[in-house]
């Protein structure tokens, strides 16, 4: 499937903010489950480009004159594949497994977490792993809209409803809580016509000597509808931006993706 993508990332400040750094990880890489045709990242200064410590593209613009707005526009093509019961046939990669397996402060488990993450037999093969997802689902209500974000694994639990991120992190808990290594993918996802698009947040777990990409929210293994951005320990660290500044007061943000997808030939 080809998907072109547009994303459109605008900050808008009540007063002039002197000095402003961001950090972008919105440009994904070519592999397993997808080749990057062409992928353009416009933004009101200097893109410095790196990888940080898992390997993700990584883009930093700083701001040293006064500035009311930032505009970073995303554009790109993306050529993706299915994946056969959500195996990425990828290394491991430049972090070692047992980083992955360590909870962080999002996907901390409590005891409602540890109950869950055993309803399951095993974790050991990736049918297990969608029906961990489907219990997940019949759990936490995902819900796109910000009043709804839980914040972290064990809230979303508690409360019943959580965004991507939320349902996410639910399944790294859990993973985590059993030993399995686990960790976050941000991204793309196109969820048809009838859905507004927004940034995605999926799992890879380590099974049978390699990674299972599953899509919690959606209940299945992520796709051809996917395209991966960044990976880490949790959402937090993948988040597609994040930054600081200096003055501005009030903050808005607008953020628009747009998705067009085509068989592709």
């Amino acid at each position: 499937m080809l998907l072109t993508i547009r994303h459109d990332i605008r900050y808008h400040y009540a007063t002039p903010v002197t000095y402003s750094i961001r950090q972008f990880r919105v440009s994904p890489a070519s592999g397993a489950s997808q080749i990057v045709r062409h992928w353009h990242v416009e933004a009101p200064g200097k893109l410095d480009a790196a990888r940080d410590a898992y390997g993700n593209a990584l883009h930093t613009l700083v701001l040293t004159k006064p500035h009311s707005e930032i505009h970073v526009s995303v554009t790109g093509e993306v050529a993706t594949e299915a994946l056969p019961d959500g195996r990425l046939f990828d290394e491991a990669g430049p972090i070692p497994l047992e980083h992955f397996t360590c909870a962080t402060p999002l996907t901390m488990p409590d005891a409602a977490i540890r109950a869950l993450a055993h309803s399951v037999p095993s974790l050991d093969t990736p049918a297990s792993l969608v029906s961990l997802a489907e219990r997940i689902g019949e759990r936490v209500q995902y819900r796109s809209e910000p009043a709804y974000a839980a914040g972290t694994a064990a809230l979303a639990l508690a409360s019943g409803f959580g965004d991507a991120r939320d349902i996410a992190h639910l399944l790294l808990a859990c993973c985590r809580a059993r030993g399995v290594p686990a960790r976050c993918v941000s991204g793309y996802f196109d969820a048809g016509a009838d859905e507004v698009v927004t940034m995605h947040a999926w799992t890879d777990v380590w099974v049978e000597h390699g990674w299972i990409s599953v899509d919690a929210t959606q209940g299945a293994f992520a796709g051809e509808r996917h395209c991966r951005l960044a990976v880490a320990r949790d959402y937090e660290a993948a988040a597609p931006v994040r930054g600081s500044r200096v003055g501005g007061k009030e903050e808005t943000l607008s953020v628009h993706v747009g998705i067009d997808t085509l068989w592709d030939q």
